[in-house]
């Protein structure tokens, strides 16, 4: 529900988000224990992840919730014991502000439909080349063809779409050369990355990260390649982009975006993963903990050598899988 408070000041979605938040659990709307998970905490305040995270990250920072062995958050300090509640957020009844519900809802259009449309590219291009029409894009959102050249802008900006010759939209086919070369420009950014950062990673979340990798290595393999995605982002997060360079973490995270739509299509396709994968980044946490950088960065140089080679066999069976019947109503399959 939301209630009628004024506020002048213009805040970020961040900044909104740890407000709804905050104001939630210390009227215990959101008691001790529950569990606060990104997505849908992102589906109720219509915004995306990421500053859905970094409101997690600042409430983490103030006490109010902690990390735990499972995914997600906890409500309430750490070190109390407290024991996991798991519920439906959306159930809760969270109270939002007007003022906060407004300013979320006023945010520009192309955001609202973004992460569906690249979800929708991403979940195809493994399986050839889909051709995008615009007014076709546009009816299907009942929005503006100017939005909808925002939203393509942007995906071409991040590599998931091209224009041809013919000035029509193209997303795909992603081939093994394509995963080679995001690998090979990860190998070269993110180890300097890491070495750039090392000092200023967070002791704290990384020994956090580092006895979640350790747990989850004595679990069966399914369970620990269920919760790869989450403890994969929280991996570069918390390693990788802590390099004060600015450039160089857009430059990752861009690059990175092609990569995990990839590997979440991979997952969701049902082919096996490698539970070598987990192994390797507590290695690599295990050796920043120790102070051993140089020797981090290299274990982060083999495990993405290994990570292609992995991927682009699990490409290679998708090569034989027949390609998805039903795919989003605006993207149009292209026949070589």
């Amino acid at each position: 529900m939301t209630e009628n408070h004024a506020r002048p000041n213009a805040q970020k979605r961040y900044e909104i988000a740890e407000d709804v938040l905050r104001g939630n659990i210390e009227d215990n709307t959101l008691p001790r224990g529950v569990v606060l998970l990104e997505g849908p905490i992102a589906d109720i305040l219509q915004i995306s992840r990421a500053p859905v995270q970094r409101a997690l990250q600042t409430l983490e920072s103030e006490g109010l919730v902690h990390r735990f062995n499972g995914r997600g958050y906890l409500v309430g300090p750490a070190g109390q014991g407290i024991e996991p509640k798991r519920a439906d957020i959306k159930t809760l009844g969270l109270t939002i502000p007007r003022h906060a519900d407004e300013a979320l809802q006023s945010r520009a259009s192309w955001e609202r439909i973004y992460n569906t449309v690249e979800a929708d590219v991403a979940g195809c291009v493994v399986f050839g080349q889909y051709r995008i029409i615009e007014i076709e894009l546009a009816d299907h959102f009942n929005v503006s063809r100017t939005v909808v050249r925002d939203v393509l802008t942007r995906l071409r900006e991040r590599g998931l779409v091209r224009k041809n010759q013919s000035s029509h939209w193209i997303a795909g086919p992603l081939t093994a050369q394509m995963i080679k070369d995001h690998y090979g420009l990860r190998g070269m950014l993110e180890p300097q990355a890491l070495v750039a950062g090392a000092s200023r990673v967070d002791r704290e979340r990384l020994d956090d990260l580092f006895q979640r990798l350790s747990d989850l290595e004595r679990h069966e393999p399914a369970d620990h390649l269920a919760a790869l995605e989450t403890i994969h982002a929280d991996f570069i997060e918390i390693c990788i982009l802590a390099t004060p360079n600015e450039r160089l973490k857009e430059s990752i995270r861009n690059n990175l975006l092609p990569v995990t739509a990839t590997e979440r299509l991979l997952r969701r396709l049902g082919l096996p993963g490698d539970p070598a994968i987990i192994t390797e980044l507590r290695l690599i946490a295990e050796l920043l903990l120790r102070g051993a950088v140089k020797a981090a960065a290299a274990m982060m140089e083999n495990h993405l050598e290994a990570s292609v080679d992995r991927t682009i066999a699990q490409m290679k069976i998708v090569a034989i899988i027949p390609s998805p019947g039903v795919t989003a109503a605006y993207l149009t399959r292209v026949l070589e």
